[in-house]
């Protein structure tokens, strides 16, 4: 049984109303820290009757929230903006004590103050329009207005990068939202409940509630939530939109991926073997949906890339995640670590490529945490199941393509289609295999850095609707038609 750490200043309740709630009808969880194994903090879980009672408190502050003037709304997110950004430090350490991303990354998870600044610009500018009608002297009006009350399920990697990409739109498009973290990684997402409160924001417009499945299901099947962002995997999406079928409301998802990184025969070897590095492998050890798994090399350069890829990932610091100069930390659990070591086994023993490097949990001072070497294979077969099923670990694929029509047939030969990454020289090749790529992104030359300027979102079995951009606010705001007999 793990020990418990002490943490006394960490959040310790759900966030219902502006009011802080510790007894729950959903129970408790014991959030342990993947660096240790032991138990930073015990969570209180929502049930179906703190569910409840966040939606009808999301309800009433909707309803006080969309009687202020715009500029008024306006102003509100960008203080709460400033107070993130003084608060940075705070959510850091959080986002290490949630699911032990290093400190020397956690900052790059935390795009909440952009977000709500960009989409602060949103809230007092005219999101309808008018139109003639055929044969008509009618005035037409399209008018967007806000849902209500709607339902953001977080997933444990990324509850502020979801905070920012869900909540802040849902905000500047007039609604109130009731934020569900997992109980895996809450702590992060529980702060950012108190502080909406504490910045004016009508208490109730961002409620935060930590939940199993049972809370989860009770939200997505309550009545009076009009609309639900989830991301997540592909088993517990099918759940929600189960779930959610009940009232018929709609569901937007952003799931998994098995990205691609296609590196061709003209790119810069050194920049190219460290950004696959960073892509693939080693940012939060991998547990990311945009984690570039499988990595697509033109032969003619594939032994000099492996090499240097493989020495990149070899000379990273895997250890403490409060330490400054370390790159990579754990899993999230023991289950996590399980679950990839078997993947590792399996492909060696199906032959589904060479294993050249880790494969194994680390242990000496990391052994009570759940650390996992860094692994590569390479000349891997993409058919196999270590190339097609989502690993969510420090796990990476080599492969080798012969010329631009098999990269991308390998490429896209999978159900996945969040993410593709291109490294390449040549800015007529870079377009043109960008526009065959099955993916709703595809960064070129760079890693994937999701701006709110941009639309964000899969292709495929990753999942449908957008984050970011105005195609991410529009998913925040449905379309009245008025029309206005003229006689």
């Amino acid at each position: 049984m793990p020990t418990t750490t002490a943490h006394p200043e960490l959040p310790d309740g759900l966030i219902i109303g502006g009011d802080r709630v510790t007894r729950t009808s959903g129970g408790t969880h014991a959030h342990i820290d993947p660096a240790t194994g032991r138990v930073n903090a015990t969570v209180p879980l929502a049930g179906p009757d703190e569910i409840g009672a966040a939606v009808a408190a999301g309800w009433e502050a909707q309803r006080e929230w969309m009687s202020f003037t715009a500029d008024r709304r306006r102003d509100l997110l960008i203080d709460l903006a400033d107070a993130v950004a003084e608060q940075m430090a705070e959510f850091s350490r959080l986002n290490v004590l949630d699911y032990a991303v290093p400190i020397s990354l956690a900052v790059n998870t935390i795009l909440l103050e952009r977000f709500l600044r960009h989409f602060a610009g949103y809230v007092d500018k005219p999101h309808g329009l008018s139109t003639p009608v055929s044969g008509s002297g009618d005035i037409n009006l399209v008018e967007r207005e806000p849902y209500g009350v709607v339902g953001v399920i977080a997933p444990w990697n990324g509850a502020m990068v979801v905070a920012a990409s869900c909540v802040a739109p849902a905000l500047a498009a007039g609604n109130a939202v009731v934020l569900k973290p997992s109980p895996l990684a809450p702590l992060a997402a529980l702060r950012f409940g108190e502080l909406c409160t504490r910045t004016g924001l009508p208490p109730g417009l961002v409620n935060v509630v930590p939940a199993d499945a049972e809370g989860s299901q009770a939200l997505v099947r309550h009545p009076n939530v009009r609309k639900i962002h989830f991301t997540g995997g592909g088993d517990t999406a099918r759940a929600v939109l189960a779930g959610a079928a009940t009232n018929l409301t709609p569901v937007v998802t952003e799931l998994g991926g098995k990205s691609a990184n296609l590196v061709f025969s003209d790119a810069n070897l050194d920049a190219a073997a460290q950004l696959s590095a960073y892509q693939g492998p080693l940012v939060q050890s991998g547990q990311s949906c945009a984690c570039a798994s499988r990595i697509l090399v033109h032969e003619s350069v594939y032994e000099a890339f492996l090499e240097k890829f493989v020495a990149v990932v070899q000379s990273t610091k895997v250890g403490d995640p409060f330490d400054p100069t370390v790159t990579v930390g754990p899993v999230i659990s023991e289950s996590a670590a399980e679950r990839i070591l078997s993947i590792v086994d399996r492909a060696v023993a199906e032959r589904a490529g060479e294993l050249i490097t880790g494969g194994t949990r680390i242990g000496g001072e990391l052994a009570e945490g759940y650390y996992l070497e860094p692994t590569v294979f390479a000349h891997v077969d993409n058919r196999s199941a270590l190339a097609q099923c989502e690993t969510f670990g420090p796990v990476a694929s080599v492969i080798p393509f012969a010329d631009e029509d098999e990269a991308l047939r390998l490429a896209n030969d999978t159900p996945y289609g969040l993410n593709a990454f291109v490294q390449t020289a040549d800015l007529t090749r870079a377009h043109r295999v960008a526009r065959r790529l099955e993916a709703g992104s595809v960064w070129i030359n760079q890693i994937s850095d999701i701006a709110p300027q941009g639309p964000y979102g899969g292709y495929k079995h990753s999942g449908f609707g957008r984050t970011g951009g105005l195609d991410g606010l529009y998913e925040f705001l449905q379309v009245k038609n008025i029309r206005i007999g003229m006689g």
